[in-house]
């Protein structure tokens, strides 16, 4: 009898993702002889057609890149309000926070649907930049898979189908699928027959789509901002009352950061600076630094009250910080000094627990959960963690582009005065946490995640499983994951019922998700010992491959 024999493929490059369609391409392209960034750029463009909620060129996008020398780059693409926007513009509409705190409800739902909603999207500009930076195939080679799913069709699977029917009108919101049916466009290309959604398994033909991207193909991502494209954007928007001008699309400006790093575990993580969310996840991981959480089993009541409080921990002050009129880019490194991450620490180890809810504001930071995310590294130890978002999506597709815009704006404060508020020109805070876990001059791990304020602690979990428990890249974003984004803990249904109940009798509320793979969406890969691994986070539908 034949018994098995465990097997490892291994790959000299490799990329994962949350669709497989995406992947598929990002492998196409190493297949042709393709880096890391060729590939992610592919693979980037098939999400937007694929995920047209989540993701695309009228959204906006963080990325950090190492590149064969161990040197780091941070491209921020995030977006801006359009210089038109006043910050009283939305007062006299507001009705008040969401219920869940994730935002401001506005009479007619005008900041986060339709043109109103609208900001300067900094993806596409981005992905040209780092085309151009870090790229080795020609731009018009990075976009065949794109253009042949958007104009042959692709199937919707279950998460896009999750997206589209779930209830959003219970927070104050409107629905995902409700939005695609805003512009004529919309309703074409993804409603059937009096405007019922597709289900799992139907096939969504965007010929229009296929049609820009050929033309993005033809004349390069600036297209988007100088050329023809961005006059008919802007026009479109301006028809159905919007603030995007062709002007503001010109005028957007990438910024190019330092990364921030800290030490965990005697490496180095690497990540995005604010308005992206690194001080963050650099803070939580910071404090379970101080502990030996190898010691501990796994998702035990202790390993989950320590998690929890560094999460609550750094959550408390950042909150309290974005809040802070005069709060200052020293006030956030303050957080990442060994006094501070010490004192923190001693807290959790007292027993103290952070209060969260007392920190926070009317509505919270927190930001839409509709992101994607890629990670990509190649045999010359080129490698990408990049996330891109439409926030909390518009719904509006210019008239014959076929891609929809972001919503953005619904992030700021209908209320002028505050530090939130609306102001033209304003660069969106976001929890995107693109990162890489460098040794030396090695990146080892790549990771990060949809999920707004569930990525940072998704990912310090991620990197947490990884090297303190030595889990691979997929156990490690398959495990039961928990979150503390408020003075209650989230625990995946994974975590048994007896974990649950002794953390409980430590004085806090726990709450059960009923998904088993719950809370942002990780995706990763590592490089230990020149072995490539890559892991991709059931909750989603992708995978991790190579060549």
């Amino acid at each position: 009898m034949l018994t098995p024999t465990p097997r490892a493929r291994r790959f000299r490059s490799m990329i994962t993702t949350p669709q497989p369609e995406a992947t598929d391409a990002g492998v196409e392209v190493l297949a042709a002889g393709g880096n890391a960034v060729d590939a992610a750029i592919a693979a980037a463009m098939v999400q937007g057609v694929v995920d047209p909620l989540m993701c695309g060129i009228g959204g906006m996008a963080d990325m950090q890149i190492v590149t064969p020398d161990g040197t780091r780059h941070i491209i921020d693409g995030l977006g801006t309000s359009p210089a038109g926007v006043r910050p009283d513009m939305w007062e006299a509409d507001l009705l008040g926070p969401t219920t869940d705190g994730f935002g401001y409800r506005v009479a007619g739902f005008v900041n986060e649907t339709g043109a109103q909603s609208v900001m300067t999207p900094g993806t596409l500009r981005a992905f040209g930049r780092l085309h151009a930076r870090f790229g080795s195939l020609p731009w018009a080679d990075l976009f065949a898979a794109a253009i042949r799913l958007a104009r042959e069709g692709w199937l919707v699977r279950p998460h896009t189908y999750t997206v589209l029917t779930q209830n959003e009108r219970r927070y104050g919101r409107m629905n995902m699928g409700e939005k695609l049916a805003i512009t004529p466009d919309g309703r074409r290309i993804y409603l059937g027959e009096g405007g019922s959604f597709p289900s799992v398994g139907d096939t969504i033909i965007n010929p229009e789509l296929a049609d820009t991207l050929i033309h993005l193909r033809d004349h390069g991502a600036e297209a988007l901002y100088t050329g023809e494209l961005a006059v008919s954007v802007a026009d479109s928007v301006a028809a159905d009352g919007g603030f995007l001008t062709a002007a503001d699309l010109a005028d957007y400006e990438l910024h190019e950061p330092a990364p921030l790093s800290a030490s965990y575990r005697g490496l180095t993580v690497s990540a995005a600076p604010a308005p992206a969310g690194g001080v963050q996840l650099l803070q939580t991981l910071g404090i379970m630094d101080r502990f030996d959480l190898s010691a501990l089993e796994h998702n035990s009541p202790e390993h989950i009250r320590i998690l929890a409080e560094a999460m609550k921990t750094s959550l408390r002050d950042k909150e309290r910080l974005w809040n802070e009129a005069d709060a200052s880019p020293e006030d956030f490194a303050a957080l990442l000094t060994a006094d501070s991450l010490d004192a923190a620490a001693r807290a959790v180890r007292s027993g103290e627990k952070a209060d969260v809810d007392a920190a926070r504001p009317q509505v919270s930071t927190h930001e839409s959960r509709h992101t994607t995310h890629l990670c990509a590294a190649d045999e010359s130890g080129l490698t990408i963690s990049l996330t891109h978002t439409l926030g909390n999506p518009s719904g509006y597709i210019p008239a014959g582009t076929g891609f929809v815009l972001n919503g953005g704006m619904s992030t700021f404060d209908p209320r002028p005065g505050h530090v939130n508020s609306i102001q033209p020109g304003k660069r969106r805070n976001t929890t995107m946490a693109p990162v890489v876990v460098m040794s030396g001059d090695e990146p080892v791990v790549a990771i990060g995640a949809p999920g707004a304020s569930w990525i940072t602690p998704a990912v310090a979990q991620g990197i947490s499983n990884i090297l303190d428990f030595g889990m691979n890249a997929q156990e490690a974003v398959m495990a039961p994951r928990v979150v503390a984004t408020s003075n209650a803990i989230d625990i995946s249904n994974r975590i048994p019922r007896r974990v649950q109940t002794a953390v409980e009798d430590m004085g806090y509320e726990v709450r059960r998700s009923a998904l088993s793979y719950a809370f942002a969406g990780v995706h990763a890969l590592t490089r230990f010992e020149g072995t490539l691994a890559g892991g991709a986070d059931p909750q989603r539908d992708g995978y991790a491959s190579g060549v």
